[in-house]
């Protein structure tokens, strides 16, 4: 089985210097490429001074991660591609497990390993945690953390489990899996693409699965923070886009107006904490949904299906309203 860690870099050397050692000492199974995407600092003369064993894979314009992985990965021949973002620490025996459970796995198509705070080592990470799940409105949650409540990390999910999506961060996928649901959506550019290609995996018929057993440190935020309004504007649309495109029926309307709904309300939430710039970026991703709606009416002809993508009614209620903040407690 060939393995090739693929990292996605955009003007990131500084991440590069302080996180690629780690993945060079701890990957011997693996080849390990650096995808630049258009980079305007000197990333890439960096890496061929620095660290020749790295392949550099140079992607003609910045893609955003949809496009940059897409174009990287189209002409590497690995068994198993591991998408991983720059600002991550791996750690000694992080491939290992995963890449047994693929060998042992036939359908198993994609995987993420847990995924810790590198600021904060005793707690896992926001994006991704111990694995992802999302509601029946589009709402994604993961074990370890539900909106802004993360858990620390007891050993409570040491496990191996089957889930819904990966995160994206450090993304375990099989080549032919991948090329077969035909890459990750350019439309989303950024933001929630890991779940949406999730959802098609399942639909293909492969299993998602979190594998307790391996470990890395996220440092999260490092291309858009929370505080980012252009992340407010990437997350709001492309939720909308992806219960659109991948739920079937009729009744994905009435998801659709019960989200813009609640986007209404996060809006106000939003005006009352003075934070104008994301009430217009909620309302700018409205509009961009609505640009983008006959281009996703055709996508749903072809991808739409009642495959049952959530594990809970509202995360939203369970949260907010019964006060259930763990994982464990929904």
């Amino acid at each position: 089985m060939k393995v090739a860690v693929v990292i996605l870099n955009w003007n990131g050397k500084e991440l590069l210097q302080k996180f690629l050692p780690s993945v060079l000492s701890f990957s011997e199974e693996a080849t390990v490429y650096v995808a630049d995407n258009a980079s305007t600092d000197d990333s890439v003369s960096f890496i061929k001074n620095n660290f020749p064993e790295v392949i550099i894979i140079q992607n003609k314009t910045n893609g955003g991660y949809a496009k940059g992985y897409n174009d990287a990965l189209k002409n590497l021949q690995e068994n198993i591609f591991v998408l991983l973002n720059s600002d991550v620490e791996v750690t000694q025996n992080w491939l290992s497990p995963i890449l047994k459970a693929f060998k042992k796995e036939p359908d198993l198509v994609a995987a993420q390993p847990k995924i810790l705070d590198y600021k904060n080592k005793d707690y896992f990470e926001y994006a991704g945690a111990a694995g992802g799940y999302i509601d029946k409105l589009g709402y994604p949650f993961c074990r370890g953390r539900i909106f802004n409540t993360i858990e620390k990390d007891t050993g409570q999910y040491d496990d191996t489990k089957k889930i819904f999506w990966a995160s994206g961060a450090c993304l375990f996928i099989k080549r032919e899996s991948f090329q077969k649901a035909e890459g990750f959506d350019e439309d989303f550019f950024a933001h929630q693409e890991e779940i949406d290609l999730c959802w098609r995996l399942q639909t293909n018929g492969g299993i998602i699965k979190y594998i307790g057993t391996s470990k890395v440190y996220h440092v999260g935020g490092a291309t858009l923070t929370a505080a980012n309004s252009r992340k407010t504007f990437y997350n709001f649309r492309n939720t909308l886009l992806m219960l659109f495109k991948n739920v079937g029926g009729a009744t994905v309307y009435f998801l659709l107006l019960t989200r813009m709904i609640l986007d209404g309300l996060a809006a106000f939430q939003f005006l009352f904490q003075g934070k104008f710039k994301h009430i217009f970026a909620i309302l700018k991703a409205h509009i961009s949904f609505y640009r983008l709606f006959f281009t996703f009416l055709k996508k749903r002809k072809i991808h739409a299906s009642k495959f049952k993508y959530y594990s809970l009614k509202s995360v939203v209620w369970s949260y907010f309203v019964q006060n259930k903040h763990r994982f464990n407690d929904l």
